[in-house]
């Protein structure tokens, strides 16, 4: 009997899951759309040749499935992607680093994944440098402009932060000896470097600055029932087993972040 009540609530779940889900699309389907932008931060967004690729963009499209919209998903430079978000109404980025700072900024729904923010020199380097004690921090690091990571870098201590516009010109930069730090997420630093035609094994990591919660993120002004419904949406394949199966495919070494957050500067956080 246990367990026939079990499959009974279970079932009575995913009903409730399905018809929120049915009520919020039918709400955005007669109202604003959303524009989806991402940038090239493999393995989580890219292109390969023409096509869009990666572990967040799947997650994208496994919700546009649930919600049935067809939204396309933009490619663009992280400084123009964010500046809209910033700027502009029912605007998604995705994947944007959780930070205190941003979350008085626009609206995070997630995680989707788990990285970190980390420190990385050429291989060999990391001993010396670690060896320098507090000169450390006065040496130069490279970061793209607008990322995380040099917030981060910053608020760590690290005053000279020579930005860059994309995370593979501060990759190529490291490897030409601009500077001995570049600062990245830990998820993305092996497919950059593969990108710019070198191996892992390459570069070390000198220290660990901070966790990072990857997240999808939504412009301030956007609608309620949008967000709403990729809230639900987000529920629905974190508890049929597809977001495990999307998040294992491309981060089999990762803990696939099972919890749905809600952060909206506009409201209470949800769960």
């Amino acid at each position: 009997m246990a367990s026939i009540n079990r499959l009974k609530c279970s079932f009575s779940s995913y009903i409730v899951c399905f018809l929120c889900i049915f009520c919020l699309n039918h709400n955005i389907a007669h109202s604003e759309t959303l524009t989806i932008y991402t940038e090239d931060w493999p393995p989580i967004s890219y292109q390969n040749n023409s096509k869009m690729e990666g572990m967040g963009v799947e997650i994208v499209q496994a919700l546009q499935a649930k919600l049935g919209t067809t939204e396309a998903i933009i490619m663009v430079p992280w400084a123009r992607g964010y500046k809209s978000l910033l700027e502009e109404p029912n605007i998604m980025l995705f994947s944007v680093g959780r930070s205190a700072e941003r979350e008085k900024l626009m609206i995070f729904l997630g995680p989707i994944a788990i990285s970190s923010t980390s420190l990385y020199t050429r291989k060999g380097n990391a001993a010396r440098l670690l060896a320098m004690g507090d000169k450390l921090y006065e040496l130069s690091v490279g970061a793209y402009r607008g990322s995380i990571f040099a917030d981060t870098a910053k608020k760590k201590g690290f005053a000279n932060i020579d930005l860059a516009a994309t995370p593979k010109i501060t990759a190529n930069m490291l490897f030409a000896k601009r500077f001995d730090l570049w600062v990245e997420g830990s998820l993305a630093v092996p497919s950059i470097v593969k990108e710019i035609g070198h191996e892992p094994d390459e570069i070390e990591r000198v220290m660990v600055l901070d966790n990072l919660e990857l997240y999808l993120a939504f412009s301030k002004t956007s609608s309620p029932a949008i967000v709403k419904a990729w809230e639900a949406a987000l529920k629905a394949i974190k508890k049929d087993g597809s977001f495990q199966k999307i998040h294992q495919k491309w981060l089999a070494n990762e803990p696939a972040p099972m919890d749905v957050l809600l952060i909206n500067p506009n409201s209470a956080p949800t769960r």
